[in-house]
């Protein structure tokens, strides 16, 4: 029969896996994925548009398989070249102990995910495929080889576009109505509705950097936060949060976006945080850990905020004059 302490020690081991699965697992990161089909529903909304439910849904679902696909093709990459031996205990390919598996499941995710977006371009335009192929080329470049251009440091430009006008332009013609111009691509729109929540986007990954700047530097990882170093980057925070909110507001301002879509603000709280924890501890990798996870409240309640606030206004009585 096993002592108190052998049933403790065991207790204490598997509490720490099942943490580390939570970590691996990355839940809330997927709010990242769904974004711009939520923001292209509140846009369709608001513009008067029916959104096709089925669509959507399917859009959701084929976005968390595509980026689970990357989350675990990042895992497989980084034990390439090592730069998670030490700071990532919550890597998949770490807490199997192998990589086969990890490999094939990535592959199924992105097969799956690939399908489904066919169907869903299918069912409205060509170009939805096409554009969401070259997010997951812009994902692949980030980390796959022979490229890993995340090593030096194109990381966030590559996170920007891949999760900005071209998704935004996959899910505002996967979800339009089918009288819709399948046609067109609307680059206009795309961009105007998917830039500031975008760039949230980016800095979820840009603060994901902070806590392992010197094992980054070892292995060769250039990120923008080796590159400028803890202090200078997390003084660009506060500049990369007000360039969001100019990106989201000066279309309200300019009488473009109704009044409503001001709820993008609801991320101003945890910005506020996440300016604060990296102004005092950008040096201290155990008191910013959680900073990426700060980042990321931000994005969801911002991306969240915009889209019901657009997807209000006509029940409000507020109207878009810009609506393609």
């Amino acid at each position: 029969m096993p002592d108190q302490q052998d049933v403790a020690s065991l207790y204490a081991k598997a509490s720490t896996r099942r943490a580390l699965w939570k970590a691996a697992i990355k839940w809330p990161m997927y709010s990242v994925a769904v974004m711009p089909a939520l923001l292209a529903a509140g846009w369709l909304v608001g513009a008067g548009e029916a959104v096709r439910l089925d669509q959507l849904l399917g859009f959701l679902v084929a976005a968390v398989l595509l980026l689970l696909w990357e989350n675990l093709s990042n895992d497989l990459f980084d034990a390439d070249t090592g730069v998670d031996s030490f700071t990532k205990l919550h890597s998949v390919v770490a807490l199997l102990g192998q990589r086969k598996p990890v490999r094939r499941f990535a592959h199924l995710a992105l097969l799956l995910g690939l399908m489904l977006m066919l169907v869903l371009a299918l069912r409205s335009s060509a170009a939805v495929l096409f554009l969401v192929l070259v997010s997951c080329g812009l994902g692949y470049l980030y980390q796959g080889p022979p490229f890993r251009w995340g090593y030096i440091g194109l990381g966030e430009p590559l996170c920007w576009l891949a999760f900005g006008p071209f998704a935004t332009a996959a899910a505002l013609l996967a979800l339009a109505p089918l009288n819709g111009d399948g046609s067109a691509i609307p680059w206009a729109t795309a961009f105007s509705l998917g830039s500031g929540p975008a760039l949230a986007t980016t800095l979820v990954l840009f603060c994901s950097h902070f806590h392992q700047v010197a094992e980054d530097a070892a292995f060769g990882k250039r990120s923008p936060v080796v590159r400028l170093g803890t202090a200078r980057a997390a003084a660009l925070v506060p500049w990369i949060l007000s360039l969001v909110f100019a990106l989201e507001w000066i279309p309200v301002l300019q009488g473009d976006w109704p009044l409503t879509a001001l709820l993008g603000g609801l991320g101003l709280p945890a910005g506020a945080a996440l300016i604060r924890l990296l102004r005092h501890h950008h040096d201290q990798p155990e008191k910013i850990r959680g900073s990426k996870f700060l980042a990321l409240r931000f994005q969801a309640l911002n991306g969240l905020g915009l889209s019901l606030g657009l997807a209000l206004a006509p029940c409000l009585g507020f109207g878009m004059s810009s609506a393609g």
